[in-house]
């Protein structure tokens, strides 16, 4: 977090727990790190609660504790979960910053509303993550993690036999048999926790580079029985795949993952269809009593056909689909340290002399300002772009 000793900045969060939600914006860990950086925290009463944080802690830590009017007047900078609603928005001042997930890549009438209010909308999903200096800021990858954690909890407690081979007087228990289909973070980590649990961890991913990265976990890589190897694209890179091996592709996965007891699907993209990572040809393929655990299940529908938000459902053939989008929420207390940070970096970043500044000639600012970009800053660029070309 960048040294801002002489900030005039304040900074509000807000009570945002609801029934699939426990995290926090700001922990009292944090309120330390910003007032030394010369930032004032306010804090909805209540807010921290569900992570096992009391209105005390922030108190003690040098946050101000108010209620929710307290917050929007005292405040010049608003940090979320999730983005704020339309009532909301309605009520902040005129010039504050909102910074969270704000789903500006589908949600253009969203950003336009932000940008009509007044508000500088700072929208995390678009961090250039390439850049070392972003890596702190980056609440996809700190969730997802939290995410692929807790699924594979998720998948022992509902799966009906144990995760590892186990010798008992009895005879000796075979060890759960789980297939992740995803290994971007929260794939990693599912495959990661599954091991110490004791399953024999198999994973799947269309990426080739992925392969080495479940192999350095001590998992094994789906062997789908297929070579897609011949021909190369433009520049030697790999070739895209012929809509023909593409459902070769997912006919194999299919079959295959009728070997498996658990699967964990994990291939989430904010605001947008999540990608079908098993069909329902695969899902009534598996064994009565497998267990799957959708990571992307939501309003437009998951990994696995079927899927439902914050439900289980059981197939006529007997296998369990957890609807599971919302699973770093259940790890609150880890999840909001994580998170308070991304966003608190976030903040800091546009900390100028002392104020709240944007500066589009910076990749970080360019890419993650939706709303109130400064019209001569925007033009500054685009003259400047002009010149380069």
């Amino acid at each position: 977090m960048a040294d801002q000793s002489q900030a005039t900045v304040a900074y509000g969060v807000f009570n945002e727990t609801s029934d699939h939600e426990k995290r926090v914006a700001l922990t009292p860990d944090i309120v330390t790190r910003l007032k030394k950086s010369g930032v004032t925290c306010l804090i909805e009463k209540g807010a921290g609660e569900a992570a096992l944080y009391s209105d005390d802690d922030y108190a003690k830590a040098g946050a101000k504790v108010v209620d929710r009017d307290g917050v929007i007047a005292g405040a010049q900078a608003f940090g979320f979960v999730d983005r704020p609603d339309d009532a909301l928005i309605a009520k902040l001042p005129k010039g504050s910053w909102v910074i969270g997930m704000l789903g500006s890549f589908t949600d253009k009438d969203y950003v336009e509303s932000l940008n009509q209010h007044g508000l500088v909308a700072v929208a995390i999903e678009k961090l250039p993550r390439q850049l070392s200096s972003a890596q702190s800021m980056d609440e996809m990858t700190s969730q997802n993690s939290v995410m692929g954690y807790k699924a594979a909890l998720v998948a022992a407690n509902e799966y009906g036999a144990f995760f590892p081979m186990m010798t008992t007087a009895a005879g000796t228990i075979r060890p759960a048999k789980v297939l992740v289909l995803g290994a971007g973070i929260a794939g990693l980590q599912a495959i990661a926790t599954a091991r110490r649990l004791g399953a024999v961890v198999t994973a799947y991913d269309v990426r080739p580079a992925s392969k080495n990265e479940v192999l350095s976990l001590g998992a094994k890589f789906l062997d789908l029985g297929l070579d897609f190897s011949k021909g190369q694209g433009e520049g030697g890179y790999a070739r895209a795949l012929t809509p023909e091996e593409q459902a070769q592709q997912q006919a194999a996965v299919d079959q295959k993952a009728a070997g498996f007891d658990v699967i964990i699907t994990t291939a989430k993209v904010p605001g947008r269809k999540p990608p079908v990572l098993l069909t329902k040809a695969g899902v009534d393929g598996l064994k009565r009593g497998a267990v799957i655990v959708d990571c992307a299940a939501s309003d437009l529908g998951g990994n696995v056909p079927g899927s439902v938000p914050e439900q289980t459902i059981v197939t006529d053939n007997g296998v369990k689909i957890i609807g599971a989008p919302t699973l770093s929420s259940e790890v609150s207390t880890t999840a909001s340290n994580l998170l308070a940070r991304n966003v608190a970096d976030v903040l800091t970043h546009f900390i100028r002399d002392g104020k709240l500044s944007v500066d589009l000639s910076e990749e970080l600012d360019d890419k993650m300002v939706v709303a109130g970009r400064p019209a001569q800053a925007v033009a500054d660029v685009q003259a400047d772009a002009a010149k380069k070309a």
